[in-house]
């Protein structure tokens, strides 16, 4: 399997398949491809977990029936694409709707945050994504991205919902801005959101309820 990713605000990636090779992607994530794919839509594993978490129950998985065929699927928000690279004993954790494609064997399950300051406060809900297995996948994230490897012990603060995707040897938490000023005027709310490593974190610079945010007073009002 080759791939490319193209683009800049809303990016895509072609994966191109020899003979039997295959990928998966959601329900309806497939932009446009090659004649001689074969589609099969399926309920894989983490379905239910996907439903609560606002995702289709169903995948599509897309094999190709000859050498030379390719797919293409597109971002669906101005952002990012990342490949991520996956081998035994080395699972990711990613927010909710970052998930695109991947080859079929990468498992996608369901991660539920344990604690209920992480859930509650920690940008992302209690559900979130895990990828696991070996080969590649790739996750769309919001706006620009940075990768940081972060060292054993190493601990970085980030406002809720910029941390996309993260090892899971990385330690998520949540931590309370401490000074009454700093919560009533700081602009930061109450909490931040705490990784520590050792591994490595992708940090996003927009967040899609931030970018409503802005553009909702701007959206004409019906009288």
């Amino acid at each position: 399997m080759k791939y490319e990713i193209f683009g800049s605000t809303l990016p895509a990636v072609t994966v191109s398949l020899d003979a039997g090779e295959a990928i998966y992607t959601q329900s309806g994530g497939m932009t446009w491809m090659t004649d001689n794919l074969q589609m099969e839509t399926n309920m894989k594993g983490g379905a239910f977990g996907r439903m609560f978490s606002g995702e289709s129950l169903f995948m599509a998985t897309y094999t190709a029936q000859s050498a030379g065929q390719s797919i293409t699927l597109a971002s669906t928000f101005p952002g990012s694409i990342v490949a991520l690279e996956l081998a035994p004993g080395k699972d990711y954790i990613c927010q909710k709707h970052a998930f695109l494609c991947a080859q079929p064997t990468v498992q996608l399950k369901t991660e539920i945050i344990k604690g209920l300051s992480g859930g509650f406060f920690g940008g992302e809900g209690f559900v979130l994504q895990r990828l696991t297995g070996t080969g590649t996948a790739f996750v769309e994230l919001d706006g620009s991205v940075k990768e940081i490897d972060l060292q054993a012990g190493q601990k970085m603060k980030v406002d809720t919902g910029n941390v996309a995707i993260y090892e899971s040897t990385v330690s998520y938490g949540v931590e309370r801005i401490k000074g009454f000023k700093n919560i009533l005027f700081g602009g930061e709310g109450l909490f931040l959101t705490t990784v520590t490593g050792p591994g490595k974190v992708w940090l996003q610079t927009m967040t899609t309820q931030g970018f409503a945010k802005v553009i909702i007073p701007f959206l004409p009002k019906s009288n």
